[in-house]
């Protein structure tokens, strides 16, 4: 499909009085948020916001977020979606390079230096520029090991063209509802957004509810191994029917479970700089993540994992400026070591994770991957600890249903894994490194494992 107008004007022609969104307890047509999106943009509009500015929108999953996003597309605007729990410092250094011109902050009343203070603020009559699917629409920060975050810039196009690949494998039908589990800031929660989109579907905005109540009425849900464990083990009735899991390895008794539960499991790989998955499959317990997506390319490079896609960022922004992030031959070096078997890409850790324990090389993510099978351990990271013997030794981080059993969990991996991989310590994971479904920091894990 080819959209030749904003996909939501799309469906209102095709599909107007069909339900199109759901915020809190509120339903909108595609008739009616296409009057909200329009009256929006009108407001946006009368406050200067022009085509091609830059808007930092900072706040998490609200419906005046994601009604905000889309009428500030409709602007034609390159959006900026922002944690807002980014310290200070961190923005004081990042901001400047992003060459903004308006801020809108759903979260506060605060205002930032050399930026114009957006207001939510619904006027009479409408306001779009013409539909560009290849004009830049958003930054993404990225999370990247060392130095500041990169703001990858992606067009509608590349936006859709991921939503299109997800969605020839996961069955999305306009009967279903996706609930927007994680947070627009997030490429993860942006491709939740497109993929809506893509299908003419139905997607589901809650506020601040227990996961198991904010997925009542949905079919599809993004999460991680964790909420699926807790899901499951709630009696409750479950009416999803498609889950997409990404942040950790997946048991193979989680999917089991959740298959018994009528529910059919995805697992995949997905970057930033690819507007979210890459290579997909349904969940089979096999430490591969399955198979590139239709309009995705993948090679091995040294045992480096290379990737070009339709979906691939132009760039990394930065002082008015896009930045390429292709190599000299035209992919993207992703600092991902992997191997092929059968076509089946298995991602064996990042280049930049491997660290040495008495000369042997330790891969965290390997190592994870076999404790992760353990029936009690709902997520495990192991980083490393200096060893004045060793150079360094892995310490494993668990999250468990179950008090942790130090003992235990030693003798388990004792024929599972080289003398060199075994953890020499085992640490519940911390509430503070919670994340709700987002991708815990390494660096902070390392960082209070050495502080134990």
């Amino acid at each position: 499909m080819i959209f030749t107008d904003w996909p939501w004007r799309h469906w209102r022609r095709l599909r107007g009085e069909a339900q199109a969104l759901r915020l809190d307890n509120q339903m909108l047509s595609w008739n009616t948020l296409c009057i909200r999106i329009d009256a929006l943009a009108a407001g946006f509009a009368a406050q200067g916001v022009r085509e091609g500015d830059g808007v930092m929108l900072r706040g998490t999953n609200h419906p005046d977020v994601l009604l905000s996003w889309l009428a500030l597309l409709q602007c034609g605007a390159r959006v900026l979606p922002l944690n807002p729990q980014l310290p200070q410092p961190l923005l004081e250094q990042l901001l400047p390079r992003l060459t903004l011109h308006h801020a809108l902050d759903a979260e506060s009343d605060r205002h930032f230096p050399g930026l114009t203070a957006l207001i939510l603020k619904e006027t009479e009559g409408e306001y779009a520029v013409a539909w560009q699917p290849q004009r830049l629409a958003s930054m993404t920060l990225t999370s990247g090991s060392t130095g500041l975050p990169k703001a990858a810039v992606h067009t509608c196009e590349a936006h859709l063209a991921s939503a299109e690949g997800v969605l020839a494998m996961i069955p999305f039908t306009p009967e279903d509802d996706w609930l927007l589990s994680l947070p627009l800031f997030h490429v993860s929660g942006q491709g939740i957004l497109w993929r809506w989109l893509r299908a003419g579907a139905r997607l589901t905005v809650r506020v601040k509810q227990p996961l198991e109540q904010a997925l009542e009425g949905c079919t599809h849900a993004s999460l991680v191994p964790t909420q699926l464990w807790r899901l499951l083990e709630n009696d409750g009735r479950i009416a999803l029917k498609a889950v997409l899991l990404g942040g950790a390895a997946i048991p193979v008794e989680l999917t089991r479970k959740a298959q018994q539960r009528g529910i059919r499991s995805w697992c995949g790989y997905g970057l930033t700089e690819f507007a979210s998955t890459v290579c997909a499959k349904e969940a089979d317990g096999l430490a591969d993540v399955g198979t590139p997506l239709p309009g995705r390319e993948m090679q091995l490079v040294n045992g480096e994992v290379w990737l070009r896609a339709a979906s691939m960022a132009n760039g990394y922004w930065r002082d008015g400026n896009v930045l390429p992030l292709v190599n000299d031959r035209g992919w993207f070096a992703t600092r991902d070591r992997g191997e092929l078997r059968d076509g089946r890409l298995t991602i064996l850790g990042r280049l930049d994770n491997l660290f040495f324990s008495g000369g042997e090389g330790v891969q965290p993510e390997e190592v994870e991957r076999i404790i992760a099978a353990h029936p009690q351990v709902m997520q495990v990271f192991v980083v490393p600890v200096a060893d004045p013997e060793f150079g360094q030794r892995p310490v494993a981080v668990v999250e468990s249903d179950t008090p942790l059993n130090s003992a235990q969990l030693s003798l388990w991996v004792k024929d599972k894994l080289a003398g060199f991989q075994q953890p020499v310590r085992w640490l519940p994971l911390p509430e503070t490194l919670k994340t709700g479904g987002i991708k815990i920091s390494r660096q902070a894990l390392q960082a209070w494992v050495a502080g134990q």
